[in-house]
């Protein structure tokens, strides 16, 4: 079966359509992946906005109230769905139109004081959004005045040539930024802020802000009783959205506090700019008052809680988880509840990709190639199967065996071809088994002769006389002419049949030819005429020549009536020469015309001495006409005649 070609056009079509089908299903999931990591890369981007956008709102709220305009404005920027829901699944907000049912899956939890880092990458260590000012954050008038003193602290610095900007923190606190000056980050569990002592090492030294602070700490008892109520909600500064992240990695400076800095305008000569942060409002001391009490209570022992320049609380690495749940504990009332944030398509529908119906389409996808392949194989093997079947009855010795092909194209040319072969080799086989037929009479009969003679003589019968030994020794001639004409052609086959070409005129040639045969004319009763155009010259065997020539005057002088005519023509014919023997005799018929040069060919089927010779002589013209690299040909109508031409190339290639 491995050899079959049915199967191998199978299995090669299979074969094609699972590479087709696995290369196509592999730049088809290249693609959608890459597409679809693209997309994921969009929405993540996009979900992280509108986490974003949420988290600044309820850092800066306490209740969800208001927050449906919010939620639609985010829904119309990203083009999806956005819902907020509490955490027991009572929806607050929803862009989508009606009551249509939530998501089943939320997609993060909005809670300014547990911030979800998937979402925020680089988000603080404590997770509490930056927005989340609570009881920090200043009122308008101390916004007011610490903005004059930053104004005036950023006025003197540029005078100095140097790039500063004012910032506005979280809570209201207004701070400055240069340029190439690095800001301490917020302080984190491992990273303590600069000049704070962390109870572990050497103290630094305190700056007036931390020293106000220590004041304060030691106030905090008597203090914190003090229940520190909500402040209303104030208006941020001028050209900052509410929300906006104001965790600064700008420089950290130590505030002073110190009254008696140089005016905007000071006189040349005056002490240089301080860029020391104001130091703490009422409000501030307040807030950090109550802040610092909940960090002692937690961590067991005195500690030290300061601001830094954006307004954040601070506190040594030691105390930064009591004071991440201090800070928690003190902003719980200032911003909203923490709720469930439901993001997805406007339908919540998702596109989803059915492993079955890949399946399913790849099997249909199969069995159509496996079936058209079967189909178109079976159809290029059927003439493949004729023609075996033909050539074995061929084997079995069946002469006649032919295909039938419909089939075009390569197919048909393969029947038609073998059907050409076919009737060539049974032409080829009847010719030899003719041929052999025609040997052995050509050889029997003069040997019959030869025999019967010869015992006639020995028994006493017939007298061994000169007339009895002349005909003997005729017909023993016969029989080494027809062997020497079968050696020839034999040797022609072979290729072996040597020629020794050299100049010759064919005008004197024909002229010899025609003075031999002329006298075999006249006794015939013929009349034997030679024609020359120009003197054509050829190389050729001189000896070969005249045997072909000299075998087509012999048929001519035999097979002409008495009273006819023979005509032997020469002429040049371009790069040719042509030799014509023709004749007036009875002409041959257009069905024998193609088999005149075949070996032991005549067309009186008798083999009689009286009508024809051995049948070898137009076989050995031919052979001989080819071995000068020419052709034979002969044209004849019934009763007209008959004109043997023979065609040579003026030179003779030697083999």
């Amino acid at each position: 079966m491995r050899h079959s070609l049915l199967v191998r056009l199978v299995a090669s079509s299979v074969l094609i359509a699972v590479c087709s089908i696995v290369a196509t299903a592999w730049l088809a999931a290249r693609g959608t992946s890459g597409e679809i990591r693209h997309r994921q890369g969009q929405t993540l981007a996009r979900d992280a906005r509108v986490n974003d956008a949420l988290l600044g709102y309820a850092a800066s709220h306490p209740r969800w109230d208001g927050v449906e305009e919010t939620v639609r404005g985010l829904a119309r920027q990203s083009g999806r769905r956005v819902a907020l829901a509490t955490e027991g699944g009572l929806r607050i907000a929803d862009s989508a139109a009606g009551r249509a049912p939530l998501p089943t899956r939320a997609s993060a939890v909005v809670d300014p004081l547990a911030v979800d880092v998937s979402l925020m990458p680089g988000a603080v260590i404590d997770r509490i959004d930056a927005r989340a000012a609570g009881p920090f954050r200043l009122p308008e008038p101390e916004r007011v005045r610490l903005r004059e003193r930053v104004d005036a602290q950023a006025a003197c610095l540029r005078r100095e040539h140097q790039r500063a900007t004012v910032v506005v923190g979280p809570g209201g606190r207004p701070y400055l930024r240069r340029e190439g000056v690095p800001v301490t980050p917020a302080p984190g569990p491992d990273r303590p802020p600069v000049g704070v002592p962390s109870g572990h090492g050497p103290a630094a030294p305190r700056t007036a802000l931390s020293r106000l602070v220590a004041v304060a700490t030691t106030l905090e008892p008597a203090l914190s009783a003090e229940r520190v109520d909500a402040p209303q909600q104030t208006r941020t500064t001028p050209g900052k959205p509410p929300g906006t992240p104001s965790r600064s990695t700008g420089a950290s400076s130590k505030p002073t506090g110190a009254p008696g800095e140089p005016p905007a305008g000071a006189a040349p000569g005056s002490p240089p700019c301080s860029p020391d942060a104001p130091g703490p409002t009422a409000t501030e001391k307040r807030a950090l008052s109550q802040l610092a009490g909940m960090v002692r209570r937690c961590h067991g022992s005195r500690v030290e809680v300061w601001l830094d320049e954006t307004g954040i609380p601070a506190a040594p690495a030691s105390a930064a988880e009591c004071l991440a749940t201090a800070r928690r504990t003190q902003l719980k009332p200032y911003v909203a509840p923490a709720a469930l944030l439901y993001i997805g398509s406007p339908d919540d529908r998702a596109p989803a990709i059915d492993p079955y119906g890949v399946a399913g389409v790849t099997a249909v996808i199969l069995v159509l190639a496996v079936g058209v392949s079967v189909l178109v194989a079976t159809r290029l093997a059927r003439p493949v199967r004729a023609v075996t079947a033909a050539a074995q009855r061929m084997r079995a010795g069946d002469g006649s065996a032919r295909v039938t092909v419909r089939a075009k194209g390569e197919a048909g040319e393969l029947g038609a071809a073998f059907n050409e072969m076919s009737e060539h080799l049974d032409r080829m086989e009847r010719q030899r088994k003719a041929m052999v037929s025609d040997v052995s009479h050509e050889l029997r009969t003069p040997l019959s002769n030869i025999r019967s003679w010869l015992e006639a003589a020995q028994d006493g019968v017939a007298e061994l006389d000169p007339a009895l030994t002349a005909s003997l020794i005729e017909e023993a001639m016969l029989l080494q002419h027809v062997v020497d004409d079968l050696q020839q052609l034999a040797l022609a086959d072979a290729g072996k049949l040597r020629l020794r070409p050299e100049p010759v005129d064919a005008a004197d040639l024909i002229e010899q030819l025609a003075a031999v045969y002329r006298a075999a004319a006249e006794v015939a009763g013929l009349v034997l005429t030679v024609e020359v155009t120009g003197r054509p010259h050829l190389d050729a065997d001189p000896v070969r020549l005249r045997q072909a020539v000299g075998n087509l005057l012999a048929n001519a002088v035999r097979y002409t009536p008495a009273g006819g005519r023979i005509s032997l023509r020469a002429y040049a014919d371009g790069d040719d020469v042509l030799i014509e023997v023709a004749d007036t005799g009875p002409g041959i018929a257009p069905e024998h015309l193609p088999y005149v040069f075949d070996r032991f060919w005549r067309a009186e089927k008798s083999r009689s001495r009286q009508t024809g010779g051995s049948g070898l002589g137009l076989a050995i013209v031919r052979q001989l006409a080819e071995a000068h690299s020419g052709s034979a040909a002969v044209r004849s109508e019934p009763g007209q005649g008959a004109t043997f031409t023979l065609r040579l190339p003026r030179r003779t290639p030697i083999a």
